[in-house]
């Protein structure tokens, strides 16, 4: 382990926080799959499922930024104690009501409203913890942490449904919450890291909170650049995964089953790789916008070469080096696929890890959690995208030429960041 992350490890307020973010994800990430399959059983209707999908994403794009602007007022920490022991009682009272589907659809509104106030009080508490210098390594070590979590919360979700049930199960998540909570209880912010604004008046408005959001969104190009940056690379994975089933079906011939297996674990795996070796000293020696638009060329080579796998395959290298290489690892068009799905996880590394660093150095405590419930309102109007346009354009002129559009747009976008300055 190199010596930044050993630094950024003993600071303990933010490894307590580092604990309790790996806690609190694999339980949302848990407990987003059992919704689903809650509102499934009780029902057998794809139409009950997606009011589980609404009823996590209508909360972000109704709270968001109001969210952001009383997070503000408040005590970050303890934001993230209230959240997280909210969300572990709500977890406890649906499990005694897990049968009835309006409640589980309420419950789960409810949770996702709590989480609108803990999104923006997670990330932006981390400058509050850790020196300027540490913060690119302290947001890697972050990254990592979200993303080894999501691919644990992804092992665990069927092993827990099947073995547990879902009253246990819930029960269980209930407790990681707390579990967290007791983490965040034990974090102690120095006032001496608290970056405040240069003095002006502040209009303590909501509206007038608003209005200087906005104000240092179109005065800053770093903090808007980074914002566009993060609802970038999580409409990318939003959009993969709507047009998952399609891809996985009808250009690599796999059970739809298997596609998560294949594709989600490599580029969760990347993800957790990439944001390791962006807090080694020769990363820092990059500018992050620079970093950033690395991702967004690699995200977007990596989603071209999608369709055309069988075809890399079959290039002679690949011939030449399956001659020599035993039957049972012949190069073939899943490889290349786990290859690609790991370079888009390291890709999303690039673009997330510097992008949050960029966000956490040009604000101030006083606008940070509205930066970023704007960001997760952004994203929760954007991630219906996906949903609504890619699958639908998948089916009328295939996944193929869709992910070839994607990797042109994200060229497009990559190509305006190297002129646009």
């Amino acid at each position: 382990m190199n010596n930044r992350l050993l630094r950024v490890l003993n600071v303990k307020p933010f490894l307590f926080l580092w604990l309790a973010e790996i806690f609190t994800q694999i339980a949302i990430n848990i407990l987003n799959f059992i919704l689903i399959i809650m509102a499934f059983q009780l029902t057998r209707s794809n139409t009950a499922v997606s009011g589980i999908i609404l009823s996590f994403t209508i909360p972000a794009i109704i709270f968001g930024v109001i969210a952001g602007v009383y997070v503000d007022r408040w005590d970050k920490r303890k934001v993230l104690l209230a959240t997280n022991i909210i969300r572990a009682v709500l977890l406890v009272i649906l499990a005694i009501f897990s049968n009835n589907l309006f409640l589980i659809y309420l419950f789960s509104f409810a949770i996702s409203i709590a989480t609108q106030f803990f999104i923006p009080a997670e990330t932006p508490i981390i400058p509050l913890l850790v020196k300027k210098d540490l913060l690119l390594s302290a947001n890697a070590l972050f990254g990592s942490g979200i993303y080894g979590s999501v691919l644990i919360a992804y092992a665990l979700s069927s092993p827990f449904f099947i073995f547990f049930g879902k009253i246990y199960t819930l029960s269980i998540l209930a407790a990681f919450f707390m579990i967290a909570a007791i983490f965040i209880n034990f974090i102690r912010v120095s006032k001496g890291n608290k970056n405040k604004s240069n003095g002006e008046s502040v209009d303590l408005t909501i509206g007038g909170e608003i209005k200087s959001l906005f104000k240092l969104l179109s005065n800053t190009k770093e903090v808007s650049g980074s914002i566009l940056m993060l609802t970038l690379s999580q409409v990318i994975i939003l959009a993969i995964a709507a047009i998952g089933p399609g891809y996985a079906n009808q250009i690599l011939k796999i059970s739809v089953e298997q596609f998560p297996l294949l594709f989600v674990t490599p580029a969760a795996l990347g993800m957790v790789v990439g944001a390791v070796l962006l807090s080694t000293n020769y990363f820092h020696k990059f500018l992050k916008q620079k970093l950033a638009t690395i991702g967004v060329f690699i995200s977007g080579f990596s989603i071209l070469l999608l369709p055309y796998g069988s075809k890399v395959a079959s290039k002679p290298i690949f011939t030449a080096l399956n001659k020599y290489l035993p039957n049972i690892v012949d190069i073939n068009i899943l490889h290349i696929m786990i290859f690609l799905a790991f370079t888009l996880g390291i890709a999303n590394a690039l673009v997330f890890v510097p992008s949050n660093t960029i966000l956490q150095e040009e604000t101030s405590d006083e606008l940070r959690g509205k930066v970023y419930g704007m960001l997760n309102s952004i994203v929760g109007v954007f991630s219906l995208l996906p949903v609504i346009v890619v699958g639908g354009l998948a089916d009328v002129i295939g996944v193929g030429k869709v992910l070839v559009g994607i990797s042109f747009t994200l060229f497009l976008i990559g190509i305006s960041r190297l002129v646009i300055k």
